[in-house]
């Protein structure tokens, strides 16, 4: 399976609690709820079409204890994107769980395993299982990991409008360089960017 990073971002590369206010407060962030004022229709559509593509998920703790808190209460079967996380296998990093904690609400309580020993090995040998994508969502803290070990082989990236100027960022200081090749990038009528990267090498340089 391709190993794919699906993040909301503001300009300043900001991902911390796009959702809501009380998402995730840490480290002091107040500015929570960020990506509700755009309703975009046609991200909503951009979402719809890649989860088709997951064959698995992989999460951090947090955003494991977020989705679990929310998904298993969707219920409608013309949601596909609950339809995917809630039937779909849920692979869990966290160094605070243990396997009895990581369990699913409502009718797929089986679906939700926890990821135990070396995480990079780990990842690497879910990566060599058959399957078309092992996405993952939010999970900064375990993005940083897996961006080191460019473990990583795709970017969805959905740019929003705004700056923040604080929050947890997907690309920090101490990631690797990489240069990144464009595959599909669209423009939605709210301004948002929706662009999907993959890696191209490490970054060349030059005189201009």
């Amino acid at each position: 399976m391709k190993l794919t990073v699906q993040t909301f971002l503001t300009l300043d590369g900001v991902m911390q609690a796009p959702g809501g206010p009380e998402e995730d407060p840490t480290e002091g962030f107040t500015q929570g709820g960020w990506q509700a004022p755009f309703p975009d229709p046609a991200v909503g559509e951009f979402v719809n079409e890649l989860n088709t593509h997951a064959n698995a998920f992989l999460l951090g703790r947090r955003t494991f204890d977020i989705f679990r808190g929310y998904w298993p209460d969707q219920r409608d079967p013309a949601n596909a994107i609950a339809t995917a996380i809630n039937s779909l296998p849920k692979y869990v990093v966290s160094k605070s769980l243990s396997e009895a904690d990581v369990t699913w609400r409502g009718e797929h309580p089986d679906t939700a395993r926890l990821v135990t020993g070396d995480v990079v090995a780990g990842v690497r040998a879910l990566k060599d299982e058959p399957g078309d994508e092992l996405q993952i969502w939010g999970s900064g803290k375990l993005l940083q990991t897996l961006l080191q070990h460019e473990l990583v082989d795709r970017f969805r990236l959905m740019m929003f409008p705004i700056v923040l100027g604080s929050g947890r960022r997907l690309f920090n200081e101490g990631d690797l360089p990489a240069t990144m090749r464009i595959v599909q990038l669209t423009t939605t009528d709210l301004g948002i960017t929706i662009g999907t990267y993959e890696p191209a090498g490490p970054v060349r340089h030059g005189q201009m």
